[in-house]
């Protein structure tokens, strides 16, 4: 099935898009989706269809448009409510590019999935999208309004999580919680606790056939009843589909939605396993660009990123948010959070590219017209935790701008460096660039070097520890927090919680039985060194 303009907005209209001038006939099928980047003159594939984030003024949407005609491009889209005068007008005639509008309280992240999502052909490797249910393999946009023409109902195409992966057209016969599940690209989260209160969802889980779900008048946007199957693959629970339904479903109705989810299982599945080659392939070009190496800059020049002084943020989970948990559910977590970053990235600069490359999400960003490329990526790195909340830990790193492709690799070993010192919770802070935290990282670096030789504490120190051992005492401890403390005996001895004739007491203890001179300032750092490389607390 061809995706033109006329069918993103037969899909998306009335809900995330609008038409405001324009004869969207015209353009063939789209060639892919861009956004905007202000700073350049853009260079797009044929019959793109342009996300204008930031658009408001009409001259600078009418210079758009005009450069947008040069290249061929099919629509441009910009935040609603759109003044349109004459020149606007006008330019869209001249040139042909429809021009839409983007529904308040809708996001581009959004919009820029979903059209992807349009746009897909599902199959990788073909010449032609695979049928599937006599629609192409994957287009879930399809399959939704496949479903709305056979029970009469507008339909949502859920995965497990309740997050809307497709939806139907007439939506607007919907009531307010079904336009706020769509405009949220999730079912809200007090609906969901509804369902999950009524043993809605336990229902429909442990059932093959429709489950229905009666409206609910004192309940705020709920005023139509629902109709729900689960889409299943074996055992394994992929999704489920949501009708909004005025009355209930005849037999031949449920039966035709029974078998609509058969077929959403097969689509779905086919979605995952283009989904998967697409980013293992992503993957393995990030990471030989990453490497250095004779391939890097073909890696790069298939990235789009040959020639553009790029940053290298490195993202992963803390050593601490896997504590407990399964494999299966951190490398779940891992790839959620990992297509965030892609998503927010991507929205930053169109040409950025992210990929998971074993357990660290690497993004390279071009940084042209910055001028302080690794603060600008602090920013963005910040901008992002901000947005994915408290819930989800993860610790991002910045590498230094790499102006060539030969300097990537340098690059991403410092922000390697920098993303080690982050997870262990050294630095306790989820963001930093290597020159933030390398009295960390070098100290780390220290302790891999002493446990790969197998040092152990000599010396004064040595001393300590085996009277320690040996009277059940605490001397050690007593000299961390005095080193600590920079020999603020008060401070130390709140730190260790006795009072502080008796830390003193201690401490002139410790000097007698370690024969160590605290006075000296080379056998204080000597002592230091020892306690924080090889002896840390954590050992």
């Amino acid at each position: 099935m061809s995706t033109g303009v006329v069918r993103v907005l037969d899909d998306l209209g009335g809900t995330l898009l609008d038409l405001v001038h324009g004869d969207p006939r015209r353009a063939g099928d789209l060639g892919g989706v861009a956004i905007h980047d202000p700073f350049e003159e853009p260079v797009l594939p044929r019959h793109a269809l342009v996300l204008g984030v930031g658009l408001r003024e009409p001259d600078e949407i009418v210079r758009l448009l005009r450069a947008l005609g040069r290249q061929d491009a099919a629509g441009l889209v910009v935040r609603a409510p759109v003044s349109v005068p004459g020149e606007v007008t006008a330019a869209v005639e001249e040139t042909g590019v429809v021009l839409l509008s983007l529904t308040r309280g809708a996001s581009w992240a959004q919009l820029a999935a979903m059209l992807r999502s349009l746009l897909a052909e599902g199959d990788v490797g073909r010449a032609g999208p695979e049928m599937l249910g006599g629609v192409p393999s994957g287009d879930l946009f399809a399959v939704a309004n496949a479903i709305a023409a056979l029970i009469d109902a507008p339909v949502t195409i859920e995965d497990a999580r309740s997050r809307v992966l497709a939806f139907s057209g007439r939506q607007d016969e919907a009531d307010p919680s079904r336009v706020e599940t769509i405009l949220g690209r999730q079912v809200p989260e007090r609906f969901a606790r509804m369902l999950t209160d009524l043993g809605v969802f336990r229902e429909l889980y442990r059932t093959d056939r429709p489950v229905h779900v009666d409206a609910l008048a004192n309940f705020d946007g709920l005023t139509m009843p629902r109709v729900a199957v689960a889409v299943r693959a074996g055992d394994e629970v992929l999704g489920s589909i949501w009708a909004a339904v005025r009355e209930p479903l005849s037999a031949e109705r449920e039966q035709a939605l029974c078998e609509a989810a058969r077929l959403v299982a097969l689509h779905l599945l086919r979605v995952r396993a283009g989904t998967d080659v697409s980013r293992r392939l992503r993957a393995e070009l990030l990471g030989t660009a990453l490497e250095g190496g004779t391939g890097a800059r073909e890696a790069m020049a298939r990235l789009g990123l040959v020639g553009r002084p790029v940053v290298v943020l490195a993202l992963a989970l803390p050593d601490r948010a896997a504590e407990g948990r399964d494999d299966a559910g951190v490398a779940t977590e891992r790839q959620r959070v990992s297509d965030g970053l892609a998503m927010h990235l991507t929205a930053v600069h169109p040409r950025a590219a992210t990929a998971l490359v074993g357990d660290v999400a690497y993004g390279l960003v071009p940084v042209e017209g910055e001028d302080d490329g690794e603060q600008w990526a602090v920013a963005i790195a910040r901008e992002f935790l901000d947005r994915v909340g408290e819930r989800v830990h993860a610790v991002v790193a910045i590498g230094p701008v790499a102006e060539d492709v030969p300097a990537l690799a340098g690059a991403r070993a410092s922000a390697d460096r920098a993303l080690r010192v982050l997870r262990s919770g050294a630095a306790g802070r989820r963001v930093a660039r290597l020159a933030d935290v390398q009295v960390e990282a070098l100290l780390l670096e220290l302790r891999d070097l002493v446990a790969a030789r197998g040092d152990r504490p000599t010396g004064p120190v040595a001393r300590l520890f085996a009277y320690d051992e040996q009277h059940s005492t605490d001397l050690v401890e007593t000299l961390r927090a005095w080193l600590d403390a920079f020999g603020d005996v008060a401070a130390a001895s709140a730190a260790v919680y006795v009072h502080p004739n008796t830390f003193r007491y201690r401490l002139r203890r410790l000097a007698e039985v370690a024969e160590l001179d605290l006075t000296d300032p080379e056998a204080r750092f000597a002592a230091m060194l020892q306690l924080r490389v090889v002896a840390p607390r954590d050992r």
